[in-house]
């Protein structure tokens, strides 16, 4: 009976850290709807005109100096799997407009809609309590896993390589 019990109790412990580990494979939720200006020429930008594609939805801003270590390795993904039906977006908490984030969009020349988040979407992503802070998006438009703080290129090309198979 005892041996049964460590193994039961390990059953439980695998099960746990599963379901809090942000494995993709988990049940998702469904990417919250946003309609947000583009820094460069100020249209509107719809979470709808990325339906279907793969998607990493960055929340940062442009004084973030992991935010900006981060942009090369988003533009290499956007580069890579972009022409596969995935996209970058880039969601600038910047309290300063968006002059200030057009610029650094044209210095580090980033290739992916870069627009000026709101309260109200950062919210409905489930609150921003530090940046950058990334969301996957499976081609379904469920977020399925959750970055917070600087990631490793080598981790989001393996995840993005994951959800556009």
């Amino acid at each position: 009976m005892g041996k049964r019990y460590v193994m039961t109790l390990w059953g439980m412990l695998f099960c746990v850290l599963v379901l809090t580990t942000g494995n993709p494979a988990r049940a998702a939720v469904a990417m919250p709807d946003f309609a947000l200006s583009g820094v460069i020429d100020g249209n509107t930008v719809s979470s709808k005109d990325f339906k279907g594609k793969g998607l990493l939805v960055v929340f940062f801003a442009t004084w973030c100096g992991p935010c900006r270590q981060e942009i090369p390795s988003l533009i290499k993904l956007q580069n890579e799997f972009g022409p596969r039906g995935f996209s970058v977006i880039g969601l600038s908490v910047d309290e300063d407009g968006p002059g200030v984030v057009a610029k650094l969009v044209k210095k580090m020349s980033i290739n992916y809609p870069v627009l000026m988040a709101d309260r109200a979407t950062a919210s409905d992503f489930g609150g921003i309590s530090g940046i950058p802070t990334a969301f996957l998006v499976n081609r379904k438009g469920h977020v399925v896993k959750k970055y917070s703080g600087f990631v490793p290129h080598a981790i989001l090309a393996r995840d993005v390589k994951e959800i556009m198979q």
